[in-house]
């Protein structure tokens, strides 16, 4: 339960960005469906975005056209999410 962040979602948990491939070998994508049902349950405002391929561990994604716009994304949100 501990380190299960789903299970630990409270109202005062601050917004959240959440991406995924839904092909990631070592995670599985549900854990970040489930995570954002979470914070969808206690009214903490996310964004999440699953792109349909790719392995665990992209980072910034660089060299993956489809999914580094991720980046810039995050940006936006963390800048349009009141403090």
């Amino acid at each position: 339960r501990f380190f299960s962040t789903e299970l630990n979602v409270t109202p005062d948990t601050p917004p959240a960005f959440i991406w995924h491939t839904a092909n990631d070998e070592i995670v599985p994508v549900e854990n970040s469906l489930m995570l954002a049902a979470a914070l969808s349950r206690n009214g903490v405002p996310f964004e999440l975005h699953i792109y349909p391929d790719g392995p665990h561990g992209l980072a910034l994604a660089e060299d993956r056209p489809d999914v580094r716009a991720w980046a810039s994304l995050c940006v936006k949100f963390i800048q349009s999410t009141p403090q």
